[in-house]
């Protein structure tokens, strides 16, 4: 029989797949066979000729899992489903019936088994499907991830368990997670001074890295649906900074800080010359992820051969503004990719360092 945990979160954003990943990669060094399934996907896509949510076709890649996709991602919400269910088409005693015989089927092959919820607590319910209701049918004890912080962790932690509780599953932990690096030991003495009398562990997470929350290049192209010219090496570089090339080009390169991603206008023809030559200067090259090139006025002939024969990564653009780009860069909160090696090894670094994975194991006893 598989030792099995549930994975919930009091809301998004709080490192709920990573720390999925972080807790995969740790029970691999201790089980030899690892397993992951998401009951109720809510991100389709295609994978391995079978439709599953995207976070199972990035745990089996990252970790070579060689189960049944469809039996990691029973049921996916898809475009019409809330309405097929609210038409009578799809039943919650259909959609429990295949949860719980994927879930089956998985356990008789795995020594651990991470099964990772949708979203907060209450994601799902109008299917009848929220996340405690599926850790009780799956009979898995929970550990919930929070964000970072004290008195919002204590409410949203009390708020959240008295769902769970409602379903009679226990929540066995609690993952602080992004926490602040210069109040992380606080943080943590005053959270467990508060579950002191609490039935579950406060676990300890990761510090807040905004490494882990930057696009990657790739990730850029990806949000925009734009082709990455140049340089393909440096696709998966992580972007640190966003910066506007509006003043000076003597200004702009001033301004630069490391790993830059840079938007210039097709028309500032001295400024696009001036970046792609620094980017082939070693001493420069660190500062420059690659450029986006918004604009309706095509980009001067020598000024394309000069990008061209200088390899700087960029993306070209004539349907976006500036301001327009900026704000979908910025607002976007970067999704993990099995193609982020650089973030997948840090993750997996950083999990050896913080995650004490045999005081969580002991608490599945």
């Amino acid at each position: 029989m598989a030792r099995k945990l549930y994975i919930s979160a009091v809301g998004q954003h709080c490192g709920k797949t990573t720390a999925s990943l972080s807790l995969l990669h740790l029970a691999q060094k201790k089980y030899q066979r690892v397993g992951f399934i998401k009951p109720l996907g809510p991100k389709p896509m295609s994978f391995r000729g079978v439709t599953v949510d995207s976070d199972v076709a990035l745990m089996a890649e990252i970790f070579s899992l060689q189960l049944d996709p469809g039996l990691m991602s029973p049921v996916i919400i898809e475009r019409f489903s809330t309405r097929d269910y609210i038409d009578g088409k799809l039943t919650t005693e259909q959609l429990e019936e295949k949860i719980v015989s994927a879930c089956r089927a998985i356990e008789q092959e795995c020594d651990f088994l991470i099964i990772e919820g949708s979203g907060h607590p209450g994601v799902g319910s109008l299917l009848g499907l929220s996340n405690p209701r599926i850790a009780r049918l799956l009979d898995a004890p929970v550990v919930m991830v929070t964000g970072g912080g004290i008195g919002s962790v204590i409410d949203a932690v009390q708020q959240n368990r008295l769902l769970f509780e409602q379903q009679g599953v226990e929540v066995r932990g609690i993952l602080a997670n992004k926490l602040i690096p210069d109040k992380r030991q606080m943080s943590l003495d005053y959270l467990e001074k508060a579950f002191a009398a609490e039935p579950y562990q406060l676990l300890r997470g990761f510090n807040y890295q905004p490494v882990l929350a930057n696009p990657t290049l790739s990730r850029v192209a990806t949000i925009l649906d734009l082709e990455l010219r140049g340089n393909q090496q440096d696709a998966q570089r992580i972007i640190h900074h966003l910066q506007i090339g509006a003043p000076s080009t003597q200004r702009v390169t001033e301004l630069l800080r490391d790993d830059s991603l840079v938007i210039v206008t097709s028309s500032r023809d001295e400024l696009l010359v001036t970046l792609a030559n620094m980017y082939q200067i070693p001493e420069y090259r660190h500062q420059i992820v690659g450029l986006v090139i918004p604009g309706v006025a095509p980009v001067s002939k020598i000024s394309q051969l000069v990008l061209d024969s200088s390899d700087i990564p960029y993306l070209r653009t004539m349907q976006h503004t500036t301001g327009h780009l900026y704000r979908i860069i910025h607002d976007d909160v970067s999704k993990l990719t099995a193609k982020d090696s650089e973030k997948i090894k840090l993750i997996k670094d950083l999990a050896e360092k913080r995650f004490d994975f045999e005081l969580l194991d002991r608490l599945l006893d």
